[in-house]
C-alpha cells in the first residue's frame, strides 16, 4: 500500500541553550521551531472523524457476518485522497518555505549576537536582543496559523471525502451480506484479533477508485542505495 510523501521536518536548533542567550528567548524560538516542525510533517488524520451513519438495509437473515476496515487508512489511500492531500500539500510549500527562511534568520541573528555580545555595549545587546525577540514573536504567530489553517482544511478534505467513501462501504457490505463492520483504525477500537480474510479495506480502496475515476498517482521513484566502495588495496 503506497504511503503520503511528507513534508521535510525542518532541523530544529540543538538540544543545549547557547551561552549569553536569555532562557526565555530559546524557549520561545525552540517553541517556534516545533510549530513549524508540526506543520512540515505531513499528514496526520484527526482520530475523530466525523461520525457517520449506520445503514438502513434490514440485516440478512442466519449467522453474522463480520468485516474490519481501516477505514481512515482507506479514505487517504484512494487515489482522490492521495491526489487531494498532495494538492494541499503543496498549496502550503510556499508558507513553509517562509516560515523555514524566518526561522533561519532568528537563528542566525542569535548566533551572532552570542559571538559579538563581549563587543557591543550593553545598549546595543538590548538593541539586538529586543529585534530578535521581535521577531521570534511574529515567527510564533505565523507559524500557529499556518499550522491551524493547514489543518482546518486537512480536515474539511478529509470529512468531505470520508462520507464518500462510506457510502461505498454501506453498498459493498450490503453486496457481500456482512451484518457488522468494526473500524480498527479507531484508537480504541474492541477487535483484538481478526484473521486477513475478514479485513476489506483494500476492496473498499479499489471499489471507491473505480466509482471515482481518478487515476493512481505516478509511482515516486525508488531511492537509490549508496554505491559499495571498493576494498582498499593492501
Amino acid at each position: 500500500m503506497s504511503r503520503f510523501a511528507s513534508f521535510p521536518v525542518f532541523a530544529p536548533v540543538g538540544a543545549d541553550r547557547p551561552t549569553g542567550i536569555p532562557k526565555e528567548h530559546y524557549i520561545r524560538m525552540k517553541r517556534s521551531l516545533a510549530l513549524i516542525a508540526t506543520l512540515a510533517s505531513g499528514f496526520v488524520l484527526s482520530a475523530a472523524a466525523q461520525t457517520l451513519p449506520a445503514p438502513a438495509a434490514a440485516a440478512p437473515a442466519g449467522p453474522a457476518k463480520i468485516a474490519v476496515i481501516a477505514f481512515q487508512v482507506a479514505v487517504a489511500q484512494t487515489n482522490e485522497g492521495q491526489r487531494n492531500f498532495a494538492d494541499l500539500q503543496k498549496k502550503y510549500d510556499p508558507k513553509r518555505q517562509q516560515l523555514k527562511a524566518e526561522s533561519d534568520e532568528v537563528d542566525n541573528l542569535t548566533k551572532q549576537l552570542q559571538a559579538q555580545g563581549d563587543k557591543l555595549s550593553e545598549e546595543q545587546r538590548a538593541s539586538r536582543a529586543k529585534v530578535i525577540d521581535e521577531k521570534k514573536k511574529k515567527l510564533d504567530r505565523s507559524a500557529e496559523d499556518a499550522q491551524n489553517d493547514f489543518q482546518q482544511e486537512m480536515q474539511e478534505l478529509y470529512n468531505g471525502l470520508a462520507s464518500k467513501v462510506y457510502d461505498v462501504l454501506a453498498s459493498y457490505a450490503q453486496q457481500q451480506g456482512y451484518t457488522l463492520v468494526l473500524d480498527v483504525a479507531q484508537q480504541q477500537n474492541p477487535v483484538l484479533y481478526a484473521s486477513d480474510s475478514t479485513n476489506i479495506t483494500k476492496q473498499i480502496i479499489d471499489a471507491y477508485n473505480v466509482k471515482s475515476g481518478v487515476p493512481a498517482p505516478p509511482a515516486q521513484p525508488a531511492a537509490r542505495a549508496p554505491a559499495a566502495k571498493a576494498p582498499a588495496a593492501r
